[in-house]
């Protein structure tokens, strides 16, 4: 049985409490004594730890100063903001179909200077051709029984994919080999979004690096992910998409886009992959 949204913010909302009450168990602190460090009434320690009470981000920080534990608040704070949000089921975020999805990132992507991005199963959407994502956009609507919008979600994800030909924005993105070989569609489909990788190479702002086959790993595949700026990651699941602003979580998935791309090949080696996936198409 899937979880409901509803239950995983819940869920969500108990880990930052828990946190908090570690935090001051760690400290040595009564619910009594940190309500007073904090000059609260004494009840308020007690209910904020059993969630009948949210934190504001004021009270987060009090709490953490309170413990001597400041380098904390940072990411508690936005673990609360984003509890609302930070797990989303698909089939509550297109109910509708795909369109309001792929639209509703349009701000997020406006407002990015760097993005980084891993894949390890498809193209990442800034790169898809429209036969590409018209492909993959289908076989999502069919798996998930959402409404069939595909044509106009392919429309908005071409028109949001624009701004890695706009403006000051840099753009590091790898992908594992296999998703070269990986046939989206027809075999045409696949030779075509091929063909754009190779020429998408040639834009000065962007590095599109490829995982080997061979590549001696220390670094293992892992889920795919978004990084934007600083500010968030974002993770596609089977059920859900999940959202990523504590600072410390982003700094690791950072780490390990660093890491991955240790592991990557560019320029001509890169290319001499691609169209290697291209000739085994024929």
């Amino acid at each position: 049985m899937s979880t409901s949204p509803s239950s995983s913010v819940q869920k969500a909302r108990e880990a930052i409490a828990a946190h908090l009450r570690e935090m001051r168990l760690d400290a040595g602190l009564t619910v009594e004594a940190l309500a007073g460090r904090c000059g609260w009434n004494k009840s308020k320690s007690s209910r904020i730890e059993n969630t009948r009470t949210l934190p504001s981000d004021a009270d987060i920080r009090a709490w953490c100063a309170a413990c001597d534990a400041e380098d904390k608040a940072a990411d508690l704070v936005a673990a609360s903001r984003s509890a609302d949000s930070m797990y989303v089921e698909w089939r509550r975020l297109q109910r509708t179909g795909l369109r309001r999805g792929q639209e509703g990132r349009v701000p997020l992507y406006e407002r990015t200077r760097l993005f980084r991005i891993y894949c390890a199963n498809v193209i990442p959407g800034l790169l898809q051709t429209e036969t590409y994502a018209t492909a993959l956009l289908s076989a999502i609507t069919d798996f998930r029984g959402t409404p069939n919008d595909v044509t106009d979600a392919v429309a908005a994800r071409l028109a949001r994919s624009r701004v890695i030909h706009q403006g000051n924005r840099r753009f590091g993105l790898l992908i594992e080999e296999e998703v070269l070989r990986h046939r989206m569609g027809s075999a045409a489909t696949t030779r075509g979004q091929l063909e754009y990788l190779l020429t998408i190479m040639s834009l000065p702002r962007v590095s599109l690096g490829v995982i080997p086959f061979t590549a001696d790993r220390h670094m293992w595949p892992v889920e795919t992910f978004s990084i934007f700026d600083e500010n968030q990651v974002s993770v596609e699941l089977v059920s859900a998409a999940i959202t990523v602003t504590a600072p410390s979580e982003i700094a690791l998935y950072a780490k390990a886009h660093a890491e991955l791309q240790k592991l990557a090949v560019y320029g001509p080696q890169a290319r001499a992959l691609i169209r290697a996936a291209v000739h085994a198409l024929e």
